[in-house]
């Protein structure tokens, strides 16, 4: 009898660290950049005004299901949950970014163990708007110091060069339109030694291999009036992403990230 209790209580023992080990672990990915990641789903009345406009990271997060973490594992370990936390805003450069306190506040909110993953370049690069232009070496200092401050809270950074826009085109391949910002990117990434993901690049070749008529039409804001309300008038936007376009960008950045 007493032999038979000792064996119980091992057995429970067995059960209550086992329990312990395969404790729930959620990992945050913390996603800042400009208008071509934001979340447009977080404004009021989005249906009516905003839709079909989305940010790749608004797509991003059902890339992460249970069975899909497996595939990221070299990112996020024994990760068994991924939140994605999009912080990133329209018209935002790496400057105005800081300047209005939106990296503070996922600097406060960061824990060990999550990850940053930070896409800037289109408003940095808008000379012609000086409320948000960033020279290239101001470009570079701002992303040390995302980089640099996401480490000191224990967290992961990862660089991803600006997504492309739908120009311009030359022979039936797709340019890139961001001049310096993407090599500075990784330039920096390099010299920190960071994960990085050439988005610009991948979405080149990817837009590439579908051609200018296919792209134009299906993952740009390009249509016409009356096609969705808050756009009575139609739209032609070659720079931001239709549902479809936004889902595929995400897609190039979930599989970078197995390859990391």
């Amino acid at each position: 009898m007493k032999s038979f209790k000792i064996c119980a209580i091992a057995i429970w023992s067995v059960l209550l660290l086992s329990a312990f080990s395969f404790k729930a672990k959620t990992t945050t990915i913390y996603l800042i950049g400009d208008s071509t990641v934001a979340d447009y789903s977080l404004e009021e009345e989005y249906q009516t005004k905003k839709f079909p406009q989305v940010g790749w990271g608004q797509m991003f997060q059902p890339f992460f299901s249970k069975d899909s973490l497996k595939l990221v594992k070299n990112i996020l370990g024994n990760t068994t949950e991924v939140k994605i936390d999009d912080r990133a805003k329209g018209g935002r450069s790496t400057r105005t970014f800081f300047q209005e306190g939106r990296w503070a506040a996922v600097y406060k909110s960061l824990q060990k163990g999550d990850i940053v993953m930070m896409q800037f370049g289109h408003n940095d690069a808008s000379v012609e708007k000086t409320e948000r232009y960033v020279n290239i070496e101001g470009y570079k200092e701002f992303l040390r110091l995302f980089v640099n401050q996401s480490r000191e809270k224990g967290a992961t950074p990862i660089i991803l060069t600006p997504v492309a826009r739908n120009y311009p085109w030359k022979d039936g391949k797709l340019t890139n339109v961001h001049g310096e910002y993407p090599q500075e990117a990784k330039d920096v990434a390099k010299e920190l030694n960071v994960k990085l993901i050439d988005l610009n690049e991948l979405s080149m070749e990817f837009f590439s291999s579908k051609g200018q008529d296919f792209v134009t039409t299906n993952y740009f804001m390009n249509f016409e009036a009356g096609v969705f309300p808050g756009y009575p008038n139609g739209q032609k936007d070659n720079t931001h992403f239709q549902t479809a376009g936004g889902k595929e960008v995400a897609g190039l950045v979930f599989n970078a990230m197995k390859k990391l």
